[in-house]
């Protein structure tokens, strides 16, 4: 049976804060500039915030997302910008570059949207492609979420719930992590930090949620 996987539609959202970078984004900004990182991959790039940001401040940018609608508007973005930004349609389970070719690497709020078996295949993915001494930052869904434990979304396994609900992420699978499981996934990768985080409130309204967040070397 093949990884299930499936993109957002961006269609169905176009909010502010995904053109807008996450905050952890410029500490990663220094501290990969501090260890002279040149090669950068947005692993699930959705409208390109982080690629645009990362490219202004002079990292050699590739960007993927299995989303069309998100990869020409990031093309389309980096052309008004002037940025030269390699963005194409790819599934994060298959990575079309060569062994050890990125410095880092960010997943932001999207490694999540696969099963069970999946995970595995896009976490082979990134050891492959990342550069031994490399470092990424990805996040994961947590099992503290109300998506996970209460909403009642149908579960294709153990740890994953796919989204029913109207918006841009009906239909879309949520792969679900606590620290053990964590810890698991990621056996072969050095953990720098590791947060557990709830988000209470989102740009001025309530917005109940959990996640980790993985800092990690390769």
């Amino acid at each position: 049976m093949k990884e299930v996987t499936k993109e957002w539609d961006w269609n169905k959202n176009s909010q502010a804060i995904w053109f807008t970078p996450c905050e952890e984004s410029y500490y990663l900004i220094n501290r990969w500039k501090e260890k002279d990182f040149k090669r950068f991959l947005d692993l699930g790039c959705g409208r390109g915030r982080h690629s645009i940001q990362f490219a202004k401040n002079g990292f050699d940018v590739s960007s993927v997302d299995l989303s069309d609608v998100a990869v020409s508007g990031l093309q389309e973005w980096a052309g008004k910008e002037g940025l030269n930004i390699s963005a194409a349609i790819v599934d994060m389970m298959d990575l079309p570059f060569e062994n050890e070719t990125f410095d880092c690497l960010l997943a932001y709020h999207v490694i999540s949207h696969t099963d069970s078996k999946g995970i595995i295949k896009a976490i082979s993915e990134i050891n492959r492609v990342l550069k031994t001494g490399g470092e990424f930052y990805i996040t994961f869904c947590s099992k503290n979420s109300w998506s996970y434990k209460e909403a009642g979304f149908p579960r294709l396994d153990d740890n994953t719930v796919i989204k029913v609900e109207d918006g841009p992420e009906n239909g879309v699978p949520h792969y679900h992590v606590d620290d053990s499981v964590l810890k698991e996934l990621l056996a072969n990768f050095g953990l720098i930090t590791v947060k557990q985080i709830q988000d209470v409130v989102l740009e001025g309204h309530d917005y109940v949620s959990w996640h980790y967040f993985v800092l990690g070397k390769k």
